[in-house]
């Protein structure tokens, strides 16, 4: 019988970016972006730290490989129906792909912040803003008005949900300091700003969704698209 102390040591899968990039997203939820370190990745893995720099130089690196993971998950789950469907392709499309986006980020803690400023690796983004382009063009846009759509879309949804994980940064989690009965009162002098509260900081559904769709209309006014 071979010795205890001969046994060979368990097997560790091979790193690649793609498997450090998802065992970054397992963190994610548990320790939020600032938290998130190589060496807690590394444990996570069952390596050292050092084996992760043949990968990625530097924590910006890491970041861009798992907002492109996120971007790979969110473009191969199917669309969901639109409640709403019966526009024009261009906008189902814009309000379709601009709602998956919000699910995405919302799927992790700081998944805005994530995603936001991030260079996707690899093409497949490119693919899916093709997709997308061409749907606009199709329905008469020229492509600066396409990407103006495209972009000024995308940046709402970013920075509604960065606002949104700062009062909820998970699911059934809320911060301090954005109890609104207790905000009312404390701006008992300004009522209108006392009321506003639960427009801003409640329902952030339907809140989403009209925002969405008045920039949608602005887009349809400005360049005609009917």
């Amino acid at each position: 019988m071979t010795p205890e102390h001969d046994h060979p040591a368990p097997r560790v899968s091979p790193l690649s970016r793609e498997s450090v990039a998802e065992a970054a997203l397992r963190l994610l939820n548990e320790t939020g972006l600032e938290k998130l370190t190589l060496r807690a990745i590394a444990t996570e893995l069952n390596v050292k730290a050092p084996a992760l720099y043949w990968h990625f130089k530097n924590k910006q690196e890491l970041i861009d490989e798992m907002a492109t993971e996120m971007f790979r998950r969110m473009t191969a789950a199917p669309p969901s129906p639109a409640p709403d469907a019966g526009g024009p392709a261009w906008r189902e499309m814009l309000l379709a792909n601009n709602r998956g986006l919000r699910r995405a980020l919302l799927a992790y803690r700081d998944g805005a912040r994530v995603f936001s400023g991030s260079r996707f690796t690899g093409t497949e983004h490119a693919e899916h803003s093709e997709s997308q382009l061409r749907t606009l063009v199709e329905a008469g846009f020229d492509l600066p008005q396409a990407v103006r759509a495209l972009v000024t879309t995308f940046s709402y949804t970013l920075g509604f949900v960065t606002e949104e994980q700062g009062v909820h940064p998970v699911q059934g989690e809320r911060r301090e300091g954005y109890d609104v009965a207790e905000r009312s009162e404390r701006l008992a002098d300004y009522p209108l700003a006392a009321s506003a509260g639960t427009h801003i900081f409640e329902d952030y559904d339907a809140h989403f969704d009209e925002g969405l769709q008045l920039i949608l209309d602005g887009v349809a006014a400005r360049y005609g698209a009917r």
